[in-house]
């Protein structure tokens, strides 16, 4: 691996940089200044393949699959921990956790129905250590009574009050976090629901899905300490043809109760992007969640690389001025790599989508656009992409004490050897 440059090498090229931004009228000290605020929700489950610690023996179901065996995987909530303290500690700023509900901690079987704020006590005596918030997911999949591919849409009245009293559980635990950290959770759920084949019936299940739905959200809950989310999905593995909670299904529901719709990036076709729908969904919603993904042909939740499309995103953000209405979390899983890298690569990522949104001359591009001057709007469109925006980038994570460039590898394979290796 390359060394981290010098600090005077940062400081020179970072001096350039921000003077060629300034030329547009961008500050580039305000930028770092507004991305240093802007929290990422790490997602638990990259750190151990979706197990949890509910039944690690338990083979993964409802859409559910993680490939690779690469070592270290995380064994226990202690070595997950660990594994996010080091992911933290190389991602510049200050950050959340995304979490699910099979991340409890507890001696004794507990049914998910009847989960509790205290199976989830070590999680927020870290995250207070920390300075963390908390976001939570109920989990509705890898479990013996969503191995039919239903649960709040089930026709078993007996199956749907399980999940429905799983997602009550879910929301009081949210509520908690956000409680004890003095931070909202955004509690987001979602479920499996669908068919293989082409269904007959579309409609059952969705009414089914609605009355669930409204008895899990029945109870007003304080939105200082929990936001509830649902989350919208176009097909998955066991759900090609029909997915009960589609886009329509959620952002109806959604709008009609005044909750958040989470926009998964691989969870629609692979021509349509999230970028396009955040201004729409935003006209009719107060706050949204956004679970930055990477999908290859399908939904497979690759790590988060930087894209044109996540660039797209960010740019949504920013320019709508959108950045304290919309909630950033990761969700991919590869089992393939060093999993502590790929929540780095992948945060890191996504800061660098939003710094490079946040050194857009909006105002200027916005006024071109209004006096219909398009051709001036492609050449500065065009012209930034080679504006050394990387140098801002380096003077911002050495500004936050984090390696600058490759040189986070260094780190990653130092905890590897002396961590990870030992893991059985």
């Amino acid at each position: 691996m390359t060394n981290q440059p010098p600090d005077k090498q940062i400081r020179d090229a970072y001096a350039i940089a921000k003077e060629r931004y300034n030329r547009l009228n961008v500050d580039t000290d305000m930028a770092m200044e507004t991305l240093v605020q802007i929290p990422i929700s790490l997602h638990c489950w990259q750190g151990d393949d979706v197990v949890g610690f509910e039944d690690p023996d338990r083979d993964l179901s409802g859409g559910i699959f993680a490939t690779g065996n690469y070592p270290g995987k995380a064994r226990t909530a202690g070595d997950l921990r660990q594994d996010l303290d080091k992911a933290y500690s190389l991602i510049p700023g200050n950050h959340r956790l995304n979490l699910h509900a099979i991340y409890l901690e507890t001696d004794k079987k507990v049914e998910r129905n009847e989960i509790q704020p205290k199976h989830f006590a070590g999680w927020v005596a870290w995250a207070k250590e920390n300075r963390h918030g908390v976001d939570f997911n109920p989990t509705c999949f890898s479990h013996s009574l969503a191995d039919s591919g239903f649960t709040l849409a089930h026709t078993d009245e007996g199956v749907r009050n399980f999940w429905i009293e799983h997602c009550i559980a879910s929301r009081k635990i949210g509520e908690y976090f956000g409680r004890e950290l003095g931070s909202p959770a955004v509690t987001n759920v979602w479920i499996p629901d669908g068919y293989k084949d082409t269904p007959v019936d579309r409609k059952t299940p969705r009414l089914l899905l609605k009355d669930s739905l409204d008895k899990i959200f029945a109870e007003d809950i304080d939105p200082q300490h929990n936001l509830d989310a649902v989350e919208c999905k176009l097909f998955g593995l066991g759900s090609e043809s029909y997915v009960v909670g589609s886009h329509e299904f959620y952002m109806g529901y959604a709008i009609a109760n005044n909750i958040l719709l989470c926009l998964d990036a691989g969870h629609f076709h692979p021509t349509e992007v999230i970028s396009d729908k955040i201004s729409s969904v935003l006209t009719y919603v107060d706050e949204i969640m956004l679970h930055i993904s990477r999908g290859v042909r399908w939904d497979s939740d690759h790590v988060v690389t930087l894209t044109d499309e996540l660039q797209a995103i960010a740019q949504e953000i920013v320019r709508g001025d959108y950045l304290n209405r919309v909630h950033i979390g990761l969700d991919f899983f590869d089992a393939s790599i060093n999993r502590v890298a790929a929540w780095v690569i992948g945060a890191r990522n996504t800061q660098r989508a939003l710094l490079m949104a946040l050194l857009e001359p909006i105002e200027q591009m916005r006024n071109l656009e209004a006096t219909g001057d398009y051709t001036t709007r492609l050449g500065l469109l065009e012209e930034l992409k080679g504006l050394p925006f990387g140098a801002v980038w380096d003077h911002f994570c050495a500004q936050q004490g984090v390696p600058v460039g490759i040189s986070f590898m260094d780190k990653i394979k130092e905890y590897e050897k002396r961590i990870l290796s030992r893991r059985g």
